[in-house]
């Protein structure tokens, strides 16, 4: 996905239909959202990789019905992770990422190594839980 202003939209636009055709259990639309805002953030703040894009890739997880969101750019790092997803003052939950973290979503971010293990990027990964997995919690 081209890392552009119109990137998280596009990504939601595209997510949509194939989370419906999958049959995921859980709540399309905030899902899209989610997706959107990840995108967004990799487009906005992270760096494209060398051909002008960011990774989506979405998946379901093995044994539940939970949606699993990566997202990857080529920044390395992900300065003030901790205090973001810390932060315990719920007035402080202004962005993007903070309403993400508001939808119950357990969000990780993880370096993105080639084969020599050199960091060349990193991971940003949400997993959304299903309804059947939020029944069990």
């Amino acid at each position: 996905m081209m890392a552009n202003p119109g990137a998280g939209s596009n990504a939601r636009l595209r997510a949509r239909p194939r989370l419906t055709v999958a049959r995921w259990p859980g709540d399309i639309e905030v899902a899209a959202q989610i997706i959107k805002a990840l995108v967004d953030n990799a487009a906005q703040h992270g760096l494209p990789s060398h051909d002008g894009t960011v990774s989506l890739r979405l998946t379901v997880g093995p044994e539940a019905d939970d949606l699993v969101i990566e997202v990857d750019d080529a920044f390395r790092h992900f300065p003030r992770f901790e205090v973001f997803a810390d932060s315990p003052d719920p007035d402080s939950r202004r962005t993007s990422l903070h309403w993400v973290l508001s939808q119950g979503v357990r969000l990780s971010w993880d370096q993105r190594l080639d084969d020599e293990g050199v960091a060349i990027g990193k991971t940003v990964m949400a997993i959304v839980p299903s309804p059947s997995t939020e029944e069990k919690a």
